[in-house]
């Protein structure tokens, strides 16, 4: 018999409300369950936030060595997929040569800050000592570009990611397909690697009520705007 990821995850859904609903006395509701096999793609921005906000707890749990791992994935993964990125850029958009994005793509996916700009910083002297830790936001949103869209995914992701944050992405509806094929490709990167589905999401068709929704929203801690 084969069964659709929409039953499966109506099954997971109710088992769990059950589940909670007995152990609690009724008294608790079940846990957000982002919806199977989407690769960060939501049909709202509602629900792109909750499964991204769940994900990028269990992220900042992770070691400093996974999220280094993380983040060479991705590097690899967008260095290997930049002519296709390039060529559906351009034939979505109709902007730029092909030639020009690769070499783009290629700058972004090498040299976007990691890990290394991170470091902490110890200060000391007759007061005592200060150690200073970078910590993440929590949940970013990104309002993205035609101009360069895979390229401004593969830059926010890494460099967000770096720092320990989730993000919500609002691509521009002329580059939606490129920009959601990007993100899915560092979407499965992450997860080879060991981090967590649905640390990068966005919606299915991006709008500017989408992006008002983005903008607003409570759980998104910054906004970054890029044209």
């Amino acid at each position: 018999m084969n069964v659709s990821k929409e039953q499966i995850q109506s099954i997971v859904s109710d088992v769990l409300k059950k589940y909670m609903s007995e152990s609690s006395g009724g008294r608790q509701s079940a846990p957000y369950v982002p919806p199977v096999g989407t690769s960060g793609i939501f049909p709202t921005i509602a629900d792109a936030v909750e499964a991204a906000y769940v994900s990028q707890k269990q992220f900042v749990r992770l070691s400093l060595e996974t999220r280094a791992n993380i983040i060479e994935a991705m590097r690899r993964t967008a260095l290997s997929n930049v002519r296709e990125l390039a060529e559906m850029a351009v034939a979505e958009t109709g902007m730029g040569r092909v030639e020009d994005k690769i070499i783009k793509k290629t700058i972004v996916a090498k040299k976007t800050p990691g890990l290394e700009d991170l470091n902490p910083i110890a200060l000391t002297g007759d007061g005592g000592l200060t150690l200073i830790e970078q910590g993440p936001f929590g949940l970013i949103g990104s309002i993205t570009p035609s101009t360069n869209p895979a390229a401004t995914v593969i830059n926010n992701s890494i460099s967000m990611i770096a720092a320990g944050n989730g993000v919500v992405f609002n691509f521009h509806p002329a580059a939606k397909k490129v920009s959601q094929q990007a993100l899915r490709l560092m979407n499965e990167a992450i997860c080879s690697a060991g981090g967590p589905a649905n640390l990068l999401v966005t919606v299915e068709e991006p709008t500017m009520q989408s992006g008002l929704d983005l903008m607003t929203h409570p759980k998104i801690r910054l906004l970054v705007v890029q044209k």
